[in-house]
């Protein structure tokens, strides 16, 4: 079946539950004010594209965003600065239980923007609505299991130690202010698993939207001004333009970031002392699939399917390339070819859609270079439906046989083609990993014990995490979320979220009467917050 422009809606047939206005918004959030832009616009289009009367289409204009000056993008930082004031501030000075009651009202608020925010998920990113209303409420799952640790944190650390003649009392302090910077795949989710912690352990923060799914943060803005005033601020504008000089102040003492290697080595070489900057990062991957000659096939496609091509295979746990053991290889393509052809292509309010447009312009025809280059190395589209571009669209290819002299074997294509590799003999995989350096998982299909042993202990030291006859994929949160090499630095589950964006402070003193009476005094008339064992039930 050969798809054209008719894929697309007009605009009558847009439903009438999922249209949507443009919004040029020109406020942001700044030192808790709505302060208003005059200036340069960003245009934001939707990968969504309208059909005309005339059968042509075109991206659906959503609205603009501020596009600051570097000025303003100073006086967003010097919010934050001023707000966390050397640690005297309100904000790191408060008690965790007291941050975790501001949160609370956080969510509150938040939820109120559900319907917007999930439509908008549609619109900017091309997300379907069953996958952006699930990231919605799994962002707010996670802030709920984020309050929950902090209260066993809080609860936790509330008592004193005695060791060796010394008196001490162990917390948790913030670091001070943070740059919170998103992924544009989950604008919503991957941002808070970083802006959340970063707040909660009483920093202050300067967040940038990502480069798509900006909009979708504004029906939030209220929300975001519960919190004390420059506690949490937003700069709009061009990256390379304002992002570098807020670093190069030396400002900021954490970078948090979910983005490419590239990028975010670009970002820190920009800050004058890399030693004063704490980066937790989320990076990128090119997690293998591998499918052994004994694996169950009909598991190996379902969750290859799922694990290569969910969210249109724009999701750093996808499986971006899959290694099948040569006796099985053309079965396995076979049986996967069939598989992707039978996902739904559509909008993301088409009943069951799989597969729909890309937010990026151009991304299709970054696809088809892709293809194009194993193609002229040996390699075939071997589904039937794979590989055509309709506009903002392009659809699943499987490529088969694929090779280490193709860009597929090395590259993170981060969309929708899944390179099959035939292999003879494990040393192959594991050169692979050493060659890559994206260690962040992989999947692996077999029912043999003795294979599945010896794997584990080789790519325990090669991935962050190992998946079982199952896809990759982040979830439950409470799991360590990292990588290896090049994918991450830093552990991201819930409870090593706070930990990433605190430090452990020590008050200490000589165990004796005169400091014991003097240590009593100061918890008994709360002269404190630090000094304390009370915690937040």
């Amino acid at each position: 079946m050969v798809l054209d422009n008719t894929i697309f809606p007009t605009e009558a047939e847009v439903p009438e539950k999922f249209k949507v206005q443009e919004r040029d918004q020109r406020e942001y959030l700044i030192n808790g004010k709505m302060r208003v832009w005059n200036g340069a616009m960003q245009e934001i289009t939707s990968p969504i594209c309208i059909r005309d009367a005339n059968g042509k289409v075109t991206r659906k204009r959503l609205g603009s965003t501020p596009m600051l000056s570097v000025d303003e993008s100073f006086s967003v930082l010097e919010a934050a600065v001023n707000a966390y004031k050397g640690g005297r501030g309100f904000w790191p000075s408060l008690s965790l239980g007291k941050r975790v009651e501001y949160t609370e009202k956080f969510v509150a608020e938040m939820i109120k923007a559900r319907t917007d925010v999930v439509n908008l998920l549609m619109w900017e990113i091309g997300k379907t609505e069953k996958d952006a209303a699930k990231e919605f409420d799994r962002t707010v799952d996670y802030i709920n299991e984020t309050i929950k640790a902090v209260k066993e944190l809080d609860m936790n650390s509330a008592r004193f130690i005695k060791s060796e003649g010394i008196l001490a009392l162990v917390k948790r302090s913030p670091i001070g202010k943070v740059l919170c910077m998103g992924p544009y795949n989950y604008p919503l989710n991957e941002t808070y698993t970083t802006l959340i912690p970063a707040l909660m352990m009483g920093n202050t923060v300067v967040f940038k939207p990502a480069k798509h799914g900006v909009l979708l943060h504004q029906p939030l803005l209220k929300a975001y001004n519960v919190f004390p005033d420059g506690v949490i601020n937003t700069v709009y504008g061009e990256g390379k333009e304002i992002i570098g000089p807020m670093m190069r102040t030396g400002k900021f003492d954490a970078l948090a970031f979910i983005g490419s290697c590239g990028v975010a080595n670009a970002i820190m070489r920009e800050h004058p002392m890399l030693t004063r900057l704490k980066p937790i990062l989320g990076l990128g991957a090119k997690n293998p699939s591998i499918i052994m000659k004994d694996a169950n096939l009909e598991t190996a496609v379902r969750e290859g399917v799922l694990g290569a091509l969910s969210y249109n295979g724009q999701r750093c746990t996808a499986l971006k390339i899959h290694f099948a053991h040569r006796s099985i290889a053309d079965e396995y393509v076979a049986r996967l070819s069939a598989a992707v052809d039978n996902l739904v292509v559509g909008m993301p309010w088409t009943p069951n859609a799989f597969i729909t447009p890309l937010p990026e312009v151009g991304y299709p025809q970054k696809m088809r270079a892709y293809e194009d280059d194993a193609k002229s190395k040996g390699a075939k589209v071997m589904n039937a439906k794979g590989g055509q571009i309709i506009n903002t669209i392009y659809t699943p290819a499987v490529m088969y046989p694929v090779n280490d002299t193709m860009d597929l074997y090395e590259k993170e294509q981060f969309g929708p083609i899944i390179p099959v590799v035939p292999f003879d003999d494990m040393e192959e995989i594991y050169s692979f990993a050493e060659r890559v350096r994206l260690g962040q998982q992989t999947g692996m299909f077999s029912l043999d014990p003795d294979k599945i042993g010896m794997m584990v202990d080789i790519f325990s030291n090669q991935y962050s995490r190992i998946n079982l006859n199952a896809q990759c994929q982040r979830g439950p949160d409470n799991l360590p979320f990292s990588g290896r090499g090049d994918s991450a630095v830093g552990t991201l589950d819930i409870e090593a979220a706070l930990r990433a964006f605190s430090i452990r402070t020590v008050f200490a003193t000589k165990d004796d009467p005169v400091n014991r009476e003097l240590v009593k005094k100061v918890l008994k008339g709360d002269k404190s917050q630090f000094l304390s064992t009370d915690y937040y039930i």
